[in-house]
C-alpha cells in the first residue's frame, strides 16, 4: 500500500469506512487538541503524539517509543481495527503524521496511510470540517512490535560507519551552532543532515518519488545501501523514513535519536560539517 493519499481519494475511501486519526502536534506547542477542537475532518478522532504514541521521556530519549499495551490500547480507543484502514494527518507535513504512520506499522498495522498536504489541503479542497468529536467503537487491533527496522545507539554508529546515517533535524543543530531542546548539541559522528523541510514542498505536499530518490542518492541514500534516520527524538526522523519509502529507499529508524544518543557520556558527538 502506498503511504500517501491525496484529498479525493480520502474522500472516496471514507465512503467505504475509515479511521481517520488527527495528530496534529508542534515541538513546543500549542497543545494539537487546541486545533483539534477548533475545527477537524469529521469522524477523525485525536491522538496525543506525546501520550499515545510515545513512552514518557527518560534514558531511551523525549519521545521513547510506547509500550505495546499502552499503544495497542490507545489505538482500540480511537476506534483502530486490525484490517481496517487507517488514515493520519496532521497540519499541512506530516511530521506528526508520519511518527503515527511509522509507529503503527512497526506495531503491525499493514493498512495506514497518511494524508498528503494534512488538513490544510483537505480545507483548500473545500471538503468540510466540524468540532464534534465522534465516540468511536472500540477496535480490535493487537500490536505486535518489530514489523519495521529499528536501531538503538549502537546500530545508528554502526549504519553512520558503514551505511548512510541521515540526521533529519535542522542544518544549525546538527552543525552544532544552537541546540533549542537538547542540552548537548552536535551531530552522530559520520551522519549526514538531510533535514526534513526538504522532503516536502511549500504547500506541505511530499516531492515526487523521482525528485525524493535524486535527493537521498545525492546524500548516498540508495536502496542499495544501509540506511538509517534519526533527529532529536526519533518523531521528524519518522517523517525521514516516510519520505525514503516515498522514494523505494528502505531505512531503519534510531527512535531514541539524539535525546538518547546524549545520556551516555562516553558516545562521541562531533560538531561542524
Amino acid at each position: 500500500m502506498h503511504p500517501l493519499i491525496d484529498v479525493l481519494s480520502l474522500v472516496r475511501a471514507v465512503r467505504g469506512g475509515v479511521v481517520l486519526l488527527d495528530v496534529r502536534w508542534r515541538l513546543g506547542g500549542p497543545p494539537g487538541i487546541e486545533a483539534y477542537r477548533r475545527g477537524h475532518l469529521p469522524g477523525a478522532v485525536f491522538v496525543d503524539l506525546d501520550r499515545d504514541l510515545a513512552a514518557p521521556p527518560g534514558p531511551e530519549g523525549r519521545h521513547p517509543l510506547p509500550e505495546r499495551r499502552a499503544f495497542q490500547e490507545a489505538m482500540r480507543r480511537a476506534g483502530v481495527r486490525r484490517d481496517g484502514l487507517v488514515v493520519v494527518y496532521d497540519d499541512a507535513d506530516a511530521t506528526a503524521a508520519a511518527r503515527a504512520w511509522w509507529t503503527l506499522r512497526y506495531f503491525g498495522h499493514e493498512r495506514v496511510r497518511v494524508l498528503d498536504g494534512g488538513y490544510h489541503a483537505w480545507v483548500d479542497a473545500g471538503q468540510p470540517v466540524t468540532t464534534e468529536a465522534p465516540e468511536p467503537e472500540p477496535g480490535d487491533f493487537t500490536a505486535t512490535p518489530g514489523r519495521l527496522p529499528l536501531l538503538d545507539a549502537d546500530g545508528a554508529l554502526a549504519v553512520a560507519k558503514d551505511g548512510v546515517l541521515l540526521d533529519a533535524r535542522a542544518p544549525e543543530r546538527y552543525r552544532g551552532e544552537m541546540e533549542p531542546v537538547d542540552p548537548v548539541a552536535g551531530h552522530i559522528p559520520g551522519a549526514v543532515n538531510a533535514p526534513t523541510h526538504g522532503n516536502v514542498g511549500v504547500d506541505g505536499r511530499f516531492l515526487p518519488a523521482g525528485l525524493l530518490r535524486e535527493r537521498f542518492a545525492g546524500l548516498g541514500a540508495t536502496d542499495a545501501a544501509e540506511v538509517g534516520a534519526y533527529c532529536g527524538s526519533g518523531v521528524t526522523a519518522a517523517h525521514e523514513i516516510l519520505a525514503l519509502t516515498i522514494a523505494g529507499v528502505p531505512a531503519a529508524l534510531y527512535a531514541g535519536s539524539w535525546s538518547n544518543w546524549i545520556t551516555d557520556t562516553s558516545r562521541p558527538v562531533e560538531a561542524g560539517g
